[in-house]
């Protein structure tokens, strides 16, 4: 080989070198360039949840030969109560960590991490570039819950499910961020965050769309199908103990003469008969049910006076003294066992609002509130909280849940989630996300036989039949 040939050949081959690490640097990802976010909340339950996922994590660091990454708390990173709905904090992300990290990867508390398996995942992709990675769901049909979008085709477009770990490579924290920093948040309202989070990335085309990642899943973590997957999920029902006994709930369902033979006779005929303390309010005293007249005339849109009246009643002599109040509507579906179940995390004597939690401008402050349909989960501790305060409602007809949600806000009291709470039909909801929840709650009789909804997704058997292992290693978990 002559001079020329062997230098050219030398000089491809230091190139070849060259690309091969060159792209090994694009992908290679430590843990100091994670930044994991829990999408914790400041309940004491959830917060001890979400510290258990830390301590997960760190430990399974320990034994890797590299720093620990960064865990945060997402509930306690500022004072703005809507932090939970992520966009409006992608500056802070930016800001604070954009120079030396390459990913943020959320994670919900039930969330497992198997940190090498996740590694090992995001070394596939070029943190230079803009990624939006997760488990993909979709809609079989269009639904009010995400505002009937993609209605001719609701299943083209891809959201995360945030049970499964969602992730975003820093280049598209960084542009996200300038984006809210340029043109502020305009949506009104929060409703499914997961699917509102996509739109907002995806930016009617402009942005990138989800990338599915099979590796990121919500199979239970002693499933055979989870032997490949970077992140698990618990799909049993939350339970902490002795699950609430059914005479420290009491049960308010608000209903109006007009439903009084069309609705009620669903939950009589459904989930009443789990209930030990149950009335029924109205705007007319009909004894063959019973309902109760408080006094408050019907509305068409919004129960402002009817809820307050409800609340009131429940703190004076007229009932049982409880330790819980749940708020529902007469077309509300709801499995009581298994609300006495999720029931036995919290504690009555912090102020707890419980359900399914919206939001109203959070982009500018705003509050967040738990929606009505689904039903609403009091303490009495919180309930009397909220009347003391001399917050009350502008108008009868005002949307009780919202009015409830700037009390509690003006108070400084925090609503929690639980996604086990719905306010809208299962068909409203992807089948892959419901598939590994075992629900609490549906809302709304409208195209569909409620007692057939009822049968097979919320009957189940009583408290007293869950499995005693179950309980027993629930309770030394905690």
């Amino acid at each position: 080989m002559d001079h020329h040939s062997l230098r050219v050949c030398l000089t491809f081959r230091i190139q070849s070198l060259s690309d091969a690490i060159s792209r090994m640097h694009m992908c290679v990802t430590d843990l100091r360039e994670i930044v994991f976010v829990i999408q914790s909340q400041s309940n004491s339950y959830h917060v001890r949840q979400a510290e258990r996922r830390r301590e997960d994590l760190l430990q399974q660091t320990q034994s890797l030969t590299q720093p620990p990454p960064l865990v945060l708390f997402l509930h306690s990173l500022t004072d703005n109560e809507g932090d939970w709905s992520i966009l409006p904090l992608l500056p802070y992300f930016s800001l604070s960590f954009g120079k030396n990290s390459s990913w943020l990867v959320f994670l919900e508390e039930e969330t497992k991490v198997k940190v090498t398996k996740l590694l090992q995942i995001l070394r596939k992709f070029d943190r230079r570039k803009e990624w939006f990675l997760g488990k993909p769901l979709h809609d079989e049909e269009s639904t009010i819950i995400h505002h009937y979008a993609f209605a001719e085709n609701p299943s083209i477009f891809k959201y995360p499910d945030f049970s499964a770990a969602w992730a975003l490579s820093f280049p598209l924290v960084d542009r996200l961020a300038n984006k809210v920093k340029d043109d502020p948040l305009k949506s009104d309202f929060t409703i499914d965050l997961k699917h509102e989070v996509a739109l907002y990335i995806w930016e009617n085309g402009q942005g990138p769309r989800l990338t599915g990642v099979p590796e990121l899943c919500t199979e239970s973590e002693a499933s055979q199908a989870a032997q490949h997957c970077a992140t698990t999920l618990s799909n049993l029902s939350p339970l902490c103990g002795d699950p609430v006994k059914k005479e420290e709930i009491f049960v308010a369902v608000k209903t109006c003469k007009k439903f009084h033979n069309e609705r009620v006779p669903v939950v009589k005929k459904t989930w009443e008969r789990d209930a030990s303390l149950l009335e029924y309010y109205s705007d007319h005293a009909d004894p063959t049910i019973p309902t109760i007249d408080l006094g408050v005339p019907n509305t068409e849109r919004g129960h402002c006076g009817k809820t307050f009246a409800i609340m009131k009643r429940y703190v004076s002599e007229a009932v049982p003294k409880t330790s819980w109040l749940l708020v529902v509507d007469d077309d509300t579906l709801i499995s009581l066992p298994r609300l006495q179940m999720l029931l036995s995390c919290y504690d009555p004597s912090e102020p707890v609002c419980l359900g399914e939690r919206y939001g109203y401008g959070l982009g500018q402050g705003g509050y967040s509130y738990i929606t009505g349909g689904g039903g609403m989960v009091f303490s009495r501790t919180a309930v009397m909280k909220l009347l003391a305060s001399g917050c009350k409602c502008y108008s009868d007809d005002a949307p009780d849940d919202m009015v409830l949600g700037m009390c509690f806000n003006a108070l400084g009291l925090p609503v929690t989630h639980s996604p086990l709470f719905h306010q809208a039909r299962p068909e409203d909801y992807s089948r892959e996300f419901l598939n590994h929840q075992v629900p609490i709650s549906f809302h709304k009789h409208w195209n569909i036989d409620p007692i057939a909804v009822f049968n097979r997704w919320l009957k189940d058997g009583l408290t007293s039949e869950i499995p005693q292992k179950f309980m027993k290693s629930t309770k030394e978990e905690l």
